[in-house]
């Protein structure tokens, strides 16, 4: 990607630290993922595996109620079905790339953490007070990457992505049709239908990419403008 292609968008310089490794977090990330999935995969005819699996990896408003506030964060790094790990790991690649080497490691990690666990309550919040479903589990690196991919698309909006491997168009219509397809489906579950799609953990994962651009990412690219 060069900065040429982005003269009115914030560019890679202005937030990638030279002393930072590049693509230092992502194989880490990859790797944990992979590591829960295959812990799923080996507890599978386990009883004593999959109730510890299940308590220790699935979030949900009830899971919070009796105390087990880590999911919130270890859910985010659960997959139990291969399509699901191998969908989100190649989305993520994609987009945690760029976007690691734009905000640089540390940053890095921490908005992806921050992404993960809001997308968490937003799941546990969605399902207890407008599914009525407090007791719905959920899992997956999704929320978390909504907010890679809206963040990526904020600072890159011009920049060209290919929706569904086939529709080339800017990252702004795709990030805005990703969004609405995520409103319109728990409309769906709001009223008894829709697919089992975690929308509202998209939904807070979407959102807190939005914030971080418009709350950190706009006001420091702004400051270094002017010298501050």
């Amino acid at each position: 990607m060069s900065d040429n292609m982005l003269p009115r968008q914030i560019r890679i310089r202005d937030f990638e630290s030279a002393r930072t490794p590049k693509a230092l977090a992502m194989p880490i990330i990859i790797f944990l993922n992979i590591l829960v999935f295959a812990a799923w995969f080996y507890t599978q005819l386990n009883r004593e595996g999959l109730a510890f699996m299940a308590k220790n990896f699935l979030v949900s408003w009830d899971h919070l109620e009796q105390g087990y506030y880590w999911v919130l964060l270890t859910s985010v790094f659960s997959h139990n079905m291969f399509w699901h790990i191998f969908l989100n790991m190649y989305i993520f690649i994609g987009f945690g790339s760029v976007m690691e080497a734009t905000l640089g490691t540390t940053r890095f990690v921490f908005f992806y953490l921050l992404a993960g666990i809001i997308s968490s309550l937003s799941h546990v919040v969605v399902s207890a007070y407008i599914l009525d479903k407090p007791e719905l589990p959920a899992l997956g690196a999704s929320g978390a990457i909504a907010g890679v991919i809206l963040l990526f698309s904020l600072m890159y909006p011009k920049q060209k992505i290919v929706l569904l491997g086939l529709i080339p168009l800017p990252a702004i219509f795709g990030a805005l049709i990703f969004v609405g397809l995520d409103l319109w489906g728990l409309s769906a579950q709001a009223h008894g239908g829709g697919l089992p799609i975690g929308h509202g953990a998209h939904l807070g994962g979407a959102f807190t990419g939005i914030l971080f651009y418009y709350l950190y990412i706009r006001p420091t690219h702004f400051k270094r403008l002017r010298g501050l």
